[in-house]
């Protein structure tokens, strides 16, 4: 009895290592359809890597090196949970294109049995091996149906990734700047509060050899506060501007980090171009468009595939086998046969899939088309804010002339003792409402150039590679 059972073992245990040996001959490791070849390389591939020597391959963060504003775009693609997402997403439709293309493949099946059976005091052993293969040979295009929904979908899906990307490039653009209109807004109110300073010392020598009066004085001390609690107050912006770039390239809020300054570049007052043609471009351009597409072409990809599931399919089927019995000789035996299968009756569940499919499809049209008006929009908006901005750099540059020229009348006419302290105060909350405005007006107009590139869907690296001009000096 026990060598019986031992046998048994043995030849279930052989039975196994054969079928994982054929298992393993017949199932490619890896990718045998090369579909990853299908999605970008990495996680920030689709922009120009010209800039990049080695994408996503990031040495750690050197707090000791300044970091350019392409640095920093690439740590933000390589670093931001989105475009691992978007690209993850990608791989995961490659994959789903695998799974429609194995539809086409034979299906092969290998299976086996040992027993020891035992019936009216007598005992036999028994192994059987049996192989089978099936293979459809013709569906009506429904295979063919659902790999072209997949291939679409796959196309929409690394389409998704592209507007993934240039989301996150222009936001860590849009927070390097933001870090330098910071920063400059603490140097002018900085030099606001100096200026206020100098009025407070001036208004306090006045009073005390009897020219100034007390109002004069108070006015200046409530002056020189205020001025002292706008620099609190734009040090604290800079400090969240810090940890807002730091944030959008995966890193810390509160690690400190050395940047390069963006170049000196001043707004060209002659950009004017066809606002129709950008439109034009950029409804060619823009990943978002590319990909609504794409799902509009696999709608239609799954109607048809819904309409094929309701007819007939051809397939060939076939299978050997071995049984070996201690009560008779060994039998070999094999069948091979091709059968069709009609779909005479579904309870409807076809009619309803192509219905399903159809409206899927009147879906993704209607998104097709209102993103296409919303890239207009985009470039719209964006085309005017960059007429703007250009425009009000000038008008602020010559705004900050008028404004420092009449603080420094303003104080000399006090100084003098021909001027009254209001002047003086008008004077300078003007000069720096001008500093400011013309801070943010310099920004703004680097910020929407940027947005104007994102809006055409063409931001990338040569974008921005004026920025990284700029001297690494601290």
């Amino acid at each position: 009895m026990k060598k019986i059972k031992q046998r048994i073992v043995l030849s279930t245990c052989s039975l196994a290592g054969l079928m994982f040996v054929c298992s393993s001959a017949l199932a490619e490791s890896g990718d045998p359809f090369s579909t990853l070849g299908l999605v970008a390389p990495t996680q920030s591939a689709s922009v120009h890597q010209s800039l990049l020597a080695s994408p996503c391959k990031l040495d750690a963060i050197n707090i000791e090196s300044a970091l350019s504003l392409p640095d920093i775009v690439e740590r933000a693609l390589c670093n931001n949970p989105q475009t691992r997402e978007a690209w993850a997403n990608a791989r995961y439709q490659a994959a789903q294109v695998g799974i429609s293309k194995a539809a086409y493949l034979p299906s092969i099946n290998l299976g086996g049995s040992a027993t020891h059976n035992r019936s009216d005091g007598a005992s036999y052993n028994q192994q059987s091996v049996t192989a089978s293969l099936s293979y459809l040979l013709y569906d009506f295009g429904e295979r063919d149906a659902a790999l072209e929904n997949a291939k679409q979908i796959l196309a929409a899906a690394n389409a998704t990734q592209d507007a993934t990307i240039q989301s996150v490039f222009l936001a860590a653009v849009q927070a390097y700047y933001q870090l330098f209109a910071a920063q400059a807004a603490v140097t002018s109110a900085k030099t606001a509060e100096k200026s206020a300073l100098e009025s407070l010392h001036s208004a306090t020598a006045r009073y005390s050899i009897g020219t100034g009066t007390p109002a004069d004085k108070l006015q200046a001390q409530t002056a020189y506060s205020q001025a002292v609690l706008n620099t609190i107050q734009a040090e604290g912006n800079l400090r969240n501007a810090e940890g807002s770039l730091a944030n959008s390239m995966g890193l810390d809020a509160n690690l400190s980090l050395r940047i390069t300054p963006p170049a000196t570049q001043m707004p060209d007052a002659r950009f004017e171009q066809d606002v129709g043609k950008l439109i034009e471009e950029a409804r060619k351009q823009r990943p978002e468009l590319a990909a609504a597409a794409a799902q509009v072409n696999a709608a239609k990809a799954a109607v048809d595939a819904a309409r094929a599931s309701g007819m007939p399919t051809i397939s060939l089927a076939t299978s050997v086998n071995r049984v070996n019995s201690t009560l008779s000789d060994t039998t070999n035996g094999s069948v091979l046969g091709v059968s069709i299968n009609f779909p005479l009756f579904t309870g409807y569940n076809t009619t309803y899939r192509i219905q399903a499919a159809q409206e899927q499809m009147e879906v993704r049209l209607a998104q097709q088309a209102r993103l296409s008006q919303q890239v207009a929009l985009d470039v719209w908006k964006a085309y005017q804010a960059v007429m703007t901005e250009t425009q009000a750099v000038k008008s602020s540059a010559d705004l900050l002339a008028s404004a420092s020229e009449s603080e420094r009348i303003a104080l000399g006419r006090y100084k003098a003792g021909v001027g009254n302290f209001l002047e003086v105060l008008t004077a300078q909350t003007a000069l720096a409402s001008a500093r400011l405005q013309n801070i943010q007006a310099v920004f703004n107009w680097f910020l929407a150039k940027v947005s104007l590139a994102q809006a055409m869907g063409k931001l990338d690296f040569s974008t921005i590679a004026s920025a990284s001009l700029a001297s690494t000096s601290p």
